[in-house]
């Protein structure tokens, strides 16, 4: 496993131990560049127009196609490390 793949787990098990819960903007940030790293462009259809949490999550992720994957795990490691302080 290349040493990006193994900071990248990393960081997904850091982000569950955070001490403080980041806003919503930041979720969305963490979730949508962990969904580019590790699965590429967006896929599927848009959630319908009742699944506010479903279209804010998908609008973020499509947001970043086009992303390098390699690109997308740095972010999300280096977004992780700071909130951690």
């Amino acid at each position: 496993m290349s040493d990006l793949n193994a900071k990248f787990e990393q960081a997904g098990k850091d982000v569950q131990t955070l001490s403080k819960k980041p806003d919503n903007d930041t979720l969305l940030k963490l979730y949508s560049l962990f969904k580019q790293g590790s699965v590429g462009d967006v896929t599927g259809k848009r959630p319908g127009l009742t699944d506010f949490k479903g279209r804010a999550k998908y609008d973020a992720w499509a947001k970043l196609q086009g992303t390098p994957q390699d690109k997308a795990k740095q972010s999300y490691i280096d977004l992780v490390a700071k909130l951690k302080g």
